[in-house]
């Protein structure tokens, strides 16, 4: 009896463990197709940005208290002409998985994973009030799409084939330059990014029509996932899109600076070499702004010491190689007009000074001023010997 007591419970517990084995083999849930297509869609939309990564690349803004100078600089950036600038327009199509800038931005607008703001012309507003409401933004540019929907749960499809990239073949950028006076350092980022589609005009030629503008910060996480190559020498997809902003990569002309008026440098300058010279202005004033700050230390004013000794040397030397240097006017005793001569160099005076001592005269003495004579020796004619003056 004893062991019977002993076994009943250990045949009751082996008999649980197998219906507990059975109720977990029955109770195994297969994938249907429907998730699996999500989790491709999932993957097609790109990479996930998390709160921590959007908020790595969110640049800290400065406070106005501590800024000493700012200014907000309009560039336009040329994809076709401008050689700087291809990396931005290159691969046309998704190709393994590389896309360009505005296939990524319009896919995230569209998405609904960024905003995109209004092209306002000089007065840009990034604020909920001048978002931009996507189907009407495709309708406007003529973009074909699909739409799912109503309202804000609407969701809008578009096929590769009806992304426009051959078009948009100029971006406008707002270029921020600040001065902190806490760090003392003179800090360039790009502020926002609007896409310009360039079509043809209704009067003949080409039209361009700027589309929205996206905040770069919001951008960030994006464009450092997508590798580009910058030459054609190397192949090698070594800086992201992110880098290739923020390292100043990119080439393109100031079209217009935030100013009182909002007008554009073609406004201000109709003339080209005006309007040229205006930009050239610009640019240096503000790449010479943070230079003109600082004392240079004793290293850097030695180099510039030897910078200024070794162009010395290098015109020197042109001179002993028989270039003429500038001009001397000397008076001569005999004629009332002044005479010019060029001193020119030892090797190329030698020969011409050998041939002509013999032809010449003695040259007439050069006239010198009178000295003043006092009253005791005013009849005085006594003259200063310039015979040995070195000259």
């Amino acid at each position: 009896m004893n062991v019977l007591k002993k076994i009943l419970p250990i045949a009751a517990l082996a008999a649980t463990i197998l219906t507990l084995g059975a109720q977990d083999n029955t109770g195994v849930v297969r994938r249907s197709g429907a998730s699996k297509r999500g989790q491709k869609q999932e993957e097609a939309s790109g990479p996930k940005i998390t709160d921590r990564m959007q908020g790595f690349f969110d640049g800290t803004k400065t406070h106005d208290a501590d800024l000493a100078y700012m200014r907000e600089i309009y560039r336009q950036l040329d994809l076709k002409n401008v050689p700087e600038n291809t990396p931005l327009y290159f691969p046309e199509d998704v190709v393994d998985g590389q896309q360009n800038l505005f296939r990524i931005m319009l896919g995230l607008v569209v998405d609904g994973k960024i905003p995109a703001y209004e092209y306002l012309d000089g007065r840009e507003v990034f604020t909920d009030q001048y978002k931009v409401k996507v189907g009407e933004m495709l309708d406007r540019f003529d973009i074909y799409h699909q739409k799912q929907g109503d309202g804000d749960r609407a969701v809008y499809t578009i096929e590769e084939a009806d992304v426009p990239t051959g078009q948009v073949l100029k971006y406008y950028i707002i270029e921020k330059w600040e001065f902190d006076r806490r760090t003392n350092r003179m800090k360039t980022f790009v502020e926002a990014i609007c896409p310009v589609l360039t079509r043809g005009g209704d009067f003949g030629g080409d039209a361009n029509y700027p589309m929205f503008w996206v905040k770069f910060d919001q951008l960030r996480p994006y464009l450092a996932q997508q590798y580009v190559f910058l030459t054609d020498d190397n192949n090698l997809p070594q800086y992201s899109l992110d880098d290739y902003f923020n390292l100043g990569m990119y080439k393109g002309e100031i079209y217009k600076t935030k100013n009182l008026r909002n007008l554009s440098m073609a406004q201000m300058f109709p003339d080209e070499d005006d309007r040229l010279r205006a930009q050239d202005s610009i640019d240096t004033r503000l790449r010479e702004f943070g230079k003109n700050l600082w004392v240079p230390t004793r290293e850097e004013y030695l180099a510039i010491r030897e910078a200024e000794e070794a162009g010395e040397a290098s015109r020197e030397a042109a001179v002993a190689e028989g270039d003429s240097i500038p001009e001397r006017t000397v008076v001569m005793a005999d004629e009332e007009k002044p005479v010019t001569k060029t001193r020119t160099s030892k090797r190329a005076g030698r020969k011409k000074s050998s041939a002509s001592s013999a032809s010449k005269k003695k040259p007439s003495t050069p006239k010198v001023s009178q000295p003043k004579s006092s009253s005791n020796n005013a009849n005085s004619s006594a003259q200063k010997s310039v015979r040995r003056r070195k000259r």
